[in-house]
């Protein structure tokens, strides 16, 4: 579910000292398009939606997360959206952020 040799990455790469200011900005924006989609998902920008929710997951290793906006992406992209397993995709990103929030600091630790 979470890529952890990524999320090392990325501390290393930003620095530790600024690694919880970058994991805060990712769940902020994340947890901003998720709450549109919880409400009222606009097809029209559901791709793009997608496309953004995808590279943020990638970039903090939720790897599970990541596929299935990829998924919902390309089906958007090819006038699909409305076959697009918005409920899927939501409770994958609740149960990742879950899973990370409890897991990060022995994760990081080892």
């Amino acid at each position: 579910m979470i890529d952890w040799q990524r999320v090392n990455t990325l501390r290393e790469e930003v620095g530790a000292e600024d690694f919880d200011e970058v994991v805060e900005l990712f769940l902020e924006e994340v947890d901003e398009v998720i709450t549109k989609l919880r409400g009222m998902p606009d097809f029209a920008t559901l791709e793009e939606d997608l496309h953004f929710l995808k590279g943020s997951a990638l970039s903090l290793g939720f790897r599970s997360f990541s596929g299935l906006c990829q998924v919902g992406e390309n089906l958007s992209a090819e006038g699909k959206a409305d076959q697009v397993d918005l409920n899927e995709i939501l409770q994958n990103y609740t149960q990742s952020k879950q899973v990370f929030q409890a897991e990060m600091t022995q994760a990081l630790a080892s």
